[in-house]
């Protein structure tokens, strides 16, 4: 049984009104409660939060270390320039799968960059809030192949 958890940096609590055409018309409780589901299905536990202070995200990811087998975590704009975030992944070494609700690579050039994606297992951009699901099972099959070998 694998356990996550789901972080979300700076304005992703504001999902639904934010940007609509960029971002849908989903809400971060309801990305929340579809993950929640997918957890129950892959016989998983999941725990999340969302801060739009950057420590914060570094004090829960410090807390994840031997307690989550790994992380999925949009970062927001973090992404582009917190090394302190980093930093905090690379200290704790909990696979981690990074993902953005948009393609970042068709906007602006400053979101081209991540410092993030570096100590990262793989990152999940452009395909909504369906890119949670899909890192998140792929996060725990990768967990759970690691167990098996």
């Amino acid at each position: 049984m694998a356990s996550i958890l789901v972080l979300n940096g700076p304005n992703l609590n504001m999902l639904g009104r934010r940007e609509p055409a960029i971002y849908g018309s989903e809400t971060l409780d309801d990305i929340i409660t579809r993950l929640v589901a997918v957890m129950d299905e892959l016989n998983g536990t999941l725990e999340h939060m969302q801060s739009n202070h950057e420590g914060d995200l570094i004090d829960a990811i410090h807390a994840a270390w031997g307690v989550h087998d790994g992380i999925v975590m949009n970062p927001g704009a973090f992404t582009h320039y917190s090394y302190a975030i980093r930093d905090a992944l690379a200290t704790v070494q909990l696979p981690t799968i990074e993902v953005h609700i948009s393609n970042v690579h068709t906007r602006e050039e400053f979101r081209h960059h991540s410092v993030i994606s570096p100590v990262t297992v793989g990152q999940i951009v452009g395909l909504g809030s369906d890119g949670y699901e899909w890192a998140l099972r792929a996060l725990v099959r990768r967990i759970e192949k690691a167990r098996n070998h």
